[in-house]
């Protein structure tokens, strides 16, 4: 009998097709086109399957998860099932007419992603104008009244304007903010170079987080993810390999977390070959690094391995080409140097400016 944790909330990634070009997209490198997504009648069976096995939240994603067609039908499909829906979207492409009809087919809610908190700088990181169209696309779920998030990536190019960024949270209305400080997987590590912000900019923006936190406290719920790469702990990443919470992505991979599928020499099931509540309690992917038998020294006798869970995987593979180490987030890491070159690095560049902008990777978007 498996004794795999239960699974509560699934990520599905219905697209990587998306009309931004943010540079520091955690989607991999390689991106799934359109002809490989899963189909309408993929989803539905997986949303079935992951209500079956006791998820009760389903985040509906991409790329752009508005570039699918079957949108709607699929927020159909997890309403039936039982499951909570929340729409994370860049906004882009979005109507009221749409929005409505989604709503009606059971959404539950809206985030919505902010790249600045002025438009210039705002459609500059996003690689195209979006900023007004995010603006618009705010109001009209508020107007609708379903529950609205509002989602910033903080990096070093947009970290002076964190004041701005929750005033414009408090303008929009939005019951949540999430001020994700840039994790360097996929995209983000090929530009960690310009997007690494210097430990100032985190020291400060640190206080600016927690004092907002404090004085909109019962008014807009704020979520701040701290930053790996200046701390002396990882943190709990995903609460810990296969505990929680898994993602699917366009091609039918089923990932203990979004970045995982990038991680050498790891097979991941399909949803396509398998069904969903076997792949979680059984697959060898899924049960690889899970508790803490795998864990190495010093993670082994550490009195936090039950708290940060080695830290993350993927950042240990990315940094040290292998997973089962611990994380150089760590500071008794014995890669702990890998990350401190990483950050000594970025620190010896020009102070920010949107003229440096101009030498960031963008992704190339996958065929639509």
């Amino acid at each position: 009998m498996s004794t795999a944790p239960r699974s509560f909330a699934l990520l599905a990634e219905l697209t990587h097709r998306c009309p931004l070009r943010c540079p520091y997209c955690s989607n991999g490198l390689q991106l799934t086109g359109k002809s490989s997504e899963l189909s309408t009648a993929e989803w539905s069976r997986t949303l079935r399957e992951a209500a079956a096995m006791g998820v009760l939240h389903v985040f509906f994603s991409g790329g752009e998860p508005l570039l699918r067609a079957d949108l709607g039908e699929l927020v159909q499909v997890a309403r039936q099932a039982g499951l909570y829906s929340n729409l994370i979207t860049s906004a882009y492409g979005l109507n009221r007419q749409r929005l409505a009809d989604l709503k009606k087919r059971g959404l539950d809610s809206v985030q919505i992603s902010i790249q600045a908190a002025e438009a210039a700088l705002a459609d500059t990181i996003a690689g195209t104008e979006a900023h007004a169209r995010k603006l618009a696309a705010a109001g009209w779920v508020r107007e609708l009244g379903l529950p609205l998030t509002v989602n910033v990536v903080l990096h070093r190019e947009n970290l002076a304007q964190l004041e701005a960024l929750i005033a414009l949270a408090e303008r929009l209305g939005a019951q949540r903010l999430e001020l994700a400080n840039v994790q360097f997987y996929g995209w983000a590590f090929a530009n960690r170079q310009l997007l690494l912000p210097t430990a100032e900019q985190v020291k400060w923006a640190d206080g600016v987080a927690a004092a907002a936190r404090e004085r909109l406290k019962g008014t807009m719920e704020i979520l701040y993810v701290l930053p790996d790469y200046h701390g002396d702990r990882p943190k709990p990443c995903m609460q810990g390999w296969g505990a929680r919470q898994l993602t699917v992505d366009p091609e039918g991979r089923v990932l203990p977390c979004p970045t995982a599928g990038a991680i050498p020499g790891m097979r991941f099931e399909s949803i396509r070959d398998k069904p969903l509540d076997w792949i979680w309690a059984e697959s060898e992917a899924f049960n690889r690094f899970r508790g803490t038998g795998w864990m190495p020294e010093p993670c082994k006798s550490c009195d936090q391995r039950t708290i940060d869970h080695g830290g993350c995987r993927c950042q240990a593979a990315l940094l040290t080409g292998d997973p089962a180490r611990t994380d150089p987030a760590c500071a008794l890491s014995p890669d702990r140097e890998v990350l401190v070159k990483l950050v000594r690095e970025a620190a010896a560049d020009p102070e920010p400016t949107e003229s440096r902008l101009h030498a960031l990777r963008y992704r190339v978007n996958p065929a639509s």
